[in-house]
């Protein structure tokens, strides 16, 4: 038997990473295919077998870049591949220990977007997408996935926020490396929290996630994973800005100082400078601001004997000021001069990572994760002030290893929480909402894989928490290829979680309506009962050839029905916002139909249709949830010249468009506040052209909005915020702005 070493394959290009298929080939000295043997992606369960040509195909996964071929129980070694990579062979030397491989370099022409071939319905977003939008920050990385509708939240802070299976971001549970990292104190504007540039790939997964990651997940889970520094170049910069006066800086610095151990530091500074107001309603468009991010990520890696290790350390500064035109911060705060708003964020994060692979036993691996976030936001809107401090710690531990053979893996493992929160609201009345909460749990996980048509994950967890109790989240992946180009995937899973009232609807502050919390006095939270639904999800992908190219087509079906939901209810009074448990029936339903073509080289179509049925039992009787399309179409253009002495250009286009949407109830408000029962439809469109001067420089120009469309009335009562009861800013369903340009440049030292 030959004798096969471990390669490792370390992307050296910012934005490089994707969670895509790698293909390639296992030869022996003489050229000879190897057949049967494991590669297998370090500290994953991803394992495939060679066939009878030596060839395989597998996922890339992150966190660890560390490929592994294991055949005949022979020991293993260690390799480096430069470059993005999707097709590669690896010739095998016949005598042990040698580890001289010559440098591979493959170019990744694939599609920036990955559906992944395993049970879980996930989409990864390569550096490559992030690179066709200006991507400022993570709440703007979306705009060109399918899978998630990009909002505005209301018309003062200018926050965009996120949806997915028509389900509001609290219901997804967004993590940063596996760690959740947007929940909380952070669920308003979180997402604006991370650079885009410092994005490596974000994994966006339909349904409920998968239990190691925790139980909250009940729409969707979204993975951003960070440029690691084994990976990174040693400088990059990035510059922007844009006609509605937001300028932006980036600066990455990253040094290898020996074989094991790399270092990067990532600089962010925004700021917009200057007041906007293009619909002449006396309040800003944009709120004014700036924004200090700040983080230093460590790397270790002890490849021979199998330890990998992370550390990072972020401190943030946001300061955002919104409302009238007139308002002066200095002058007219909490005060009926002029009506403004301050959002004053502070927040320090430190993580951890440390995995271990058993060198005897490359298909078994441990690691811990551990996250400690400081978080403390100041704010008022108009004369409601509210603040709110959270400390949180984080841990998980996870196990993963084989029975008997490498089509039966399982993962196991347990994790611990605590989260401790000084709440104060003012609405005006004083009051107080300080808690702790904590949990402690234990998982475990089974992976099935025939390696030929059929995968299957299954996940139990059981986890204790003081205030909602024990309970169990049972989830199930199930993937299934009855024929070559077609895949069938299937989901099931429970979530639970806490709804914070307050943190997470913080838009309804910028009104003059009355928050009532209508509890039975038997709830724990804020006098209420945890949310809990169950998620189902069913998803057919059809490959085929259209005019002798490559195409596929998706159609999915995801429904969740809500056991108990926490119901905020904007359509009992215009005048009031009120926060019950669910008495009825609440569910979602999603359709969505993608089609992906590519016509000719470098030129890619991406066009979707989605259809939701989204309707809860109000005080008022069953409605549809407001603010809300039944119908969006959306498609997306990319063409890319060829490359010439490493100079090319790159061109996108997105268009949006925004079906009718039921709007709030303000029957009860004066004629001149009063706002029809129906949005009318619109479209927009995005563009982005890139010219690339080299692998070190390129500069890009493009538009949002350029078909300037606007929300015709978009603050209720604007012209008297205090003196009347009608002022509301919180019912936006279209763009405020209109149109914006912006322009950049990027260079990175190799």
């Amino acid at each position: 038997m030959k004798k096969i070493f471990t390669s490792v394959f370390i992307l050296s290009a910012a934005f490089s990473y994707a969670q895509s298929t790698l293909k390639g080939k296992i030869t022996d000295q003489n050229q000879q295919p190897i057949v049967g043997a494991e590669v297998f992606w370090q500290s994953s369960d991803i394992t495939v077998i060679t066939d009878e040509k030596g060839n395989f195909e597998i996922e890339n996964y992150q966190p660890t870049s560390i490929l592994g071929v294991f055949y005949d129980n022979e020991t293993t070694t260690f390799k480096e591949l430069k470059d993005e990579f999707q097709n590669i062979t690896i010739n095998v030397k016949d005598h042990f220990g040698d580890t001289s491989l010559n440098e591979v370099v493959v170019r990744d022409t694939s599609s920036s977007l990955k559906k992944s071939k395993f049970a879980t319905n996930m989409t990864t977003m390569t550096g490559k997408e992030l690179l066709k939008a200006a991507c400022c920050n993570l709440a703007e990385s979306f705009e060109t996935n399918p899978s998630i509708d990009v909002n505005f939240s209301d018309a003062v802070m200018g926050n965009k926020q996120i949806k997915m299976l028509g389900l509001t971001s609290p219901y997804i549970l967004i993590a940063e490396e596996n760690i959740p990292n947007v929940r909380g104190a952070s669920q308003a504007f979180g997402l604006s929290f991370t650079p885009g540039t410092w994005v490596e790939s974000i994994q966006v997964t339909k349904g409920a996630g998968t239990v190691i990651n925790g139980y909250e997940s009940i729409s969707g889970q979204i993975n951003t994973e960070l440029i690691k520094p084994s990976n990174d170049i040693p400088l990059f910069v990035n510059l922007y800005g844009s006609t509605d006066l937001r300028f932006e800086g980036n600066v990455h610095l990253n040094k290898k100082l020996n074989d094991k151990w790399s270092t990067s530091l990532f600089m962010h500074g925004n700021a917009r400078v200057s007041k906007n107001d293009m619909n002449d309603d006396g309040f800003l468009d944009n709120p004014l601001g700036h924004q200090v991010n700040v983080m230093n990520r460590w790397q270790y890696q002890n490849l021979e004997k199998g330890w990998v290790g992370f550390l990072s350390a972020r401190y943030l500064n946001d300061t955002k000021q919104a409302g009238q035109v007139d308002f002066d911060k200095d002058r007219d705060k909490l005060t009926t001069n002029y009506w403004g708003s301050e959002i004053n964020t502070n927040r320090v994060d430190v993580s951890s990572k440390i995995g271990y692979v058993f060198p005897e036993m490359p298909y078994q691996s441990m690691g811990l994760q551990t996250a400690f976030s400081y978080h403390k936001q100041d704010s008022y809107f108009g004369l409601n002030q509210y603040d709110i401090e959270q400390q949180s710690f984080y841990s998980n531990y996870i196990f993963s290893s084989i029975i008997s053979n490498t089509k039966n893996k399982f993962s196991t493992g347990a994790s611990f929480t605590y989260n401790k929160f000084k709440e104060f609201v003012a609405l005006p009345i004083d009051a107080n909402y300080d808690r702790i909460d904590n949990s402690a749990g234990a998982f475990f996980e089974y992976t099935f894989d025939n390696m030929k048509n059929f995968n299957m994950i299954a996940g139990l967890r059981g986890d204790y928490h003081n205030r909602m109790g024990f309970f169990l989240t049972p989830r199930l992946h199930t993937r299934y290829t009855p024929v070559k180009g077609t895949t069938i995937k299937a989901s099931v899973g429970r979530g639970k979680r806490i709804n914070n009232i307050f943190a997470e609807n913080q838009n309804l502050f910028a009104s003059s309506r009355q928050f009532n919390i209508l509890g039975d006095g038997n709830g724990k939270i804020y006098g209420l009962d945890p949310e809990i639904a169950w998620n189902y999800g069913f998803s057919v992908t059809q490959e085929f050839k259209l005019f002798g190219k490559n195409a596929d087509v998706t159609a999915d079906f995801y429904r969740t029905d809500f056991e108990n939901q926490i119901v905020t209810d904007i359509d009992y009074s215009a005048r009031q916002v009120r926060f019950y448990n669910l008495e009825g029936d609440s569910y979602a339903n999603s359709f969505q139909f993608d089609f992906n073509y590519n016509p000719f080289t470098h030129f890619k179509i991406r066009a979707s249709y989605k259809y939701y049925d989204i309707a809860t039992d109000y005080e008022n009787g069953k409605l549809e949830r407001p603010l809300q399309a039944k119908h969006r179409f959306f498609t997306n253009l990319e063409y890319e010249t060829h490359e010439r002495n490493g100079r090319n250009w790159r061109f996108d286009a997105t268009y949006n468009w925004i079906g009718k949407q039921r709007l709030p109830n303000t029957s009860d408000n004066l004629p001149e506040n009063q706002l029809n029962e129906y949005s009318n439809p619109f479209g927009t469109i995005n563009f982005q052209i890139t010219r690339v001067f080299s692998k070190h420089f390129e500069v890009y120009i493009g538009g949002e909005n350029v078909t300037n469309y606007q929300q015709h009335r978009v603050i209720l009562g604007a012209d008297n915020p205090f003196g009347s009861n009608y002022f509301d800013s919180s019912i936006v369903y279209a763009p405020i702005f209109g149109q914006m340009y912006y322009a950049g440049l990027r260079f990175s030292l190799k």
